[in-house]
């Protein structure tokens, strides 16, 4: 994965749109590690960073130089036998994902072990200093996603202006693009009105999208690439009156938001088994969603990242979450040719406190990130449990806290900000 060798050597690129990465292989062994890319990207920065220790090789001399492994030799064709181990004896390690040409090259099933990438399960779980760079571009994301639904309520409904999804995601792009450490999106918008909410990875074309509806729901599923982390956040809005079924659905959906964020679970406990905590909700109506409740997220790489995830994929279940996971929180519901909702949040796991301790086992929990108020028309607070409404209060104070000094000159984003994050 493309995304591996990127995090192994500490570099990105730009050879996929939406994700910082570069086309390249990788090879490590126990005497040497090589890096096989198109050399003229190479700054002389880069290969400072790489230094002496990393082998810069041809994209194109991958399947040649797995022969020459294969055989014994090490990627520079010299004899390497300095465990004084037989080429026969040696077995090698590659990702179920890599191709099957390298297997091949390596001498087959019988000299390959595949198994699911050490490097990905180690890139899953972020360090402090990722960590910490995740909770500053939410805060500047979520800055800019306040900013942009504070402009398009108005464009809709003060000045009944007429704008496509298309438009309105340009905008956004545009919004975002000045803040600090912005490096380009991190996939295509999904900015979506009415009936056209209810398609989960609708994407607005230019010369078939809609006109946004001010009176119906508008789902906005964004993100963007920062050098300090990258960013995922859905909010569905209405800038109109939205019907009894949409206030229920969207609470409904706020409520497994809630639940999971709030959870807290021992060591060694999957996303597979936590999945059903964000649908609990909908499932008590008779309700629920086809897609995953959350993927894992990279520290300025691809926006969905394995191997964690929370959801119904058997694979969820192989992997334990672990203390510095970042996974997005992302129920919905969906009514074909009429309507969408989803709420999405970025979560990362930590280690909390708990009076007993069973089994010995550090216990975990979730600390969100993203920075963006919920939708307050579209809340029936009927429908939320006294916890869930405290809940709801204190998120909306902190993105106030956060954010507010963005808007020390922009009146109509303070005073939508002001409004959307007052108690409940």
């Amino acid at each position: 994965m493309l995304d591996e060798v990127a995090w192994l050597y500490n570099l990105r690129g730009n050879d996929i749109p939406y994700n910082p990465v570069f086309f390249s292989y990788a090879i490590v062994t126990p005497q040497t590690a090589a890096l096989y890319v198109d050399e003229s990207k190479l700054t002389q920065d880069v290969r400072g960073h790489l230094g002496d220790k990393v082998q810069i090789r041809p994209y194109d001399a991958i399947l040649e130089d797995v022969k020459m492994l294969s055989l014994g030799r090490s990627v520079d064709h010299k004899l390497e036998d300095k465990a004084g181990e037989k080429s026969s004896q040696r077995k090698y390690m590659i990702s179920t994902k890599a191709s099957w040409a390298l297997s091949l090259e390596l001498g087959g099933n019988d000299k390959v072990d595949e198994l699911r990438s050490l490097v990905g399960d180690k890139k899953a779980v972020k360090n402090k200093t990722e960590l910490e760079g995740m909770r500053k571009c939410h805060i500047r994301d979520g800055a800019a996603l306040s900013e942009y639904f504070a402009w398009l309520e108005e464009e809709l409904t003060r000045k009944t202006k007429t704008l496509n999804e298309v438009q309105a995601a340009d905008k956004l792009e545009q919004i975002r693009s000045p803040k600090e450490n912005f490096a380009g999106l991190s996939f295509d918008t999904i900015s979506s009105t009415g009936a056209n909410a209810a398609i989960i990875h609708y994407k607005p074309e230019p010369d078939s999208c809609s006109v946004i509806d001010p009176k119906a729901v508008y789902l906005c599923d964004s993100g963007a690439q920062y050098l300090d982390g990258t960013t995922d956040t859905t909010r569905t809005l209405h800038f109109g009156t939205p019907t009894p079924l949409e206030r229920k659905a969207y609470t409904l959906v706020l409520k497994g938001v809630i639940s999971l964020d709030t959870t807290i679970f021992p060591k060694g406990t999957s996303g597979f088994a936590l999945d059903t905590l964000a649908r609990q909700h909908l499932w008590a109506e008779g309700l629920d969603y086809r897609h995953g409740t959350g993927h894992g997220v990279g520290s300025y790489l691809n926006v969905h990242e394995g191997p964690i995830g929370i959801g119904t994929r058997v694979q969820y279940s192989e992997v334990p979450l672990a203390e510095g996971n970042v996974l997005s929180d992302e129920p919905g519901y969906y009514e074909d040719g009429n309507f969408g909702i989803r709420i999405e949040n970025i979560i990362m796991v930590k280690e909390v406190e708990t009076k007993h301790r069973f089994g010995d086992k550090p216990y975990f929990g979730f600390e969100h990130v993203t920075m963006v108020p919920y939708c307050r028309k579209l809340i029936d607070v009927e429908l939320l449990t006294e916890r869930e409404r405290a809940w709801v209060d204190t998120y909306h104070k902190d993105i106030l806290e956060k954010t507010k000094g963005f808007f020390e000159r922009d009146g109509r984003t303070m005073k939508w900000l002001e409004r959307e994050t007052a108690p409940l």
